[in-house]
């Protein structure tokens, strides 16, 4: 178990370095420098036993390895419960910081409803909050949800599910960039073509349509 743990720690690490290298041999422009946005869906809890210390080395790692680009880490452990991931993402967080490490964590597990991702960023429980649109109902509270990671003064991802429709989609593109969300999910669906389009597409409209009604 302990081999395979470690190999999944290369693997990640090793995962970051070809997207670096491919995105510095690829692009023909040195303005674009994307943030890499990875979901580990918890195991970097798995390989370091949910140590602060051991993940916040471990974590120190992936930033060189991404570097000249920013990383941002979704979802580093998984608690079994929403008051101990709270803690110990907290820690995660403050350890980071606290050690000058810049690799931004993405409240996931445990963060579902619009009552989570406010005692998730009033702790201070990841440097941005996933807000799930499906899961906190109705958009305003999507809405509210967003404006209050922005008091807060935490980054705000507004996401989804693969199961929307492209109207769901482009609503929530209108909602995310009223509200003043960091990031938007491309959706929905689980390629990329349809989803990027579809909210690209919509984010442009609102951007023509707001330069628009400034004349």
């Amino acid at each position: 178990m302990k081999k395979k743990l470690v190999k999944k720690a290369k693997k990640l690490r090793d995962y970051v370095i070809w997207l670096r290298d491919r995105i510095l041999d690829k692009r023909s422009d040195e303005s674009y420098n994307p943030t890499f946005h990875i979901d580990v869906y918890g195991t970097i809890g798995d390989f370091t036993n949910n140590d602060v210390e051991y993940m916040t080395k471990y974590l120190k790692t992936l930033e060189e390895a991404a570097k000249p680009f920013k990383l941002r880490i979704e979802g580093p452990m998984d608690m079994g419960n929403k008051e101990d991931q709270i803690r110990v993402l907290a820690e995660l967080t403050k350890s980071l910081d606290d050690n000058g490490i810049h690799v931004e964590l993405v409240a996931d597990e445990w963060c579902n409803t619009y009552e989570d991702c406010v005692d998730f960023a009033k702790a201070k429980a990841g440097h941005m909050i996933q807000i799930k649109t499906p899961d906190l109902g109705g958009i305003n509270n999507t809405i509210e949800a967003i404006l209050m990671c922005n008091r807060e003064g935490v980054l705000s991802y507004c996401g989804g599910t693969c199961n929307e429709t492209s109207r769901s989609a482009e609503v929530i593109v209108n909602c995310s960039m009223a509200a003043g969300a960091t990031q938007q999910l491309a959706k929905p669906g689980m390629g990329v073509d349809e989803g990027f389009m579809l909210v690209n597409n919509e984010m442009e409209r609102v951007v023509r349509l707001a330069q628009r009604n400034k004349k």
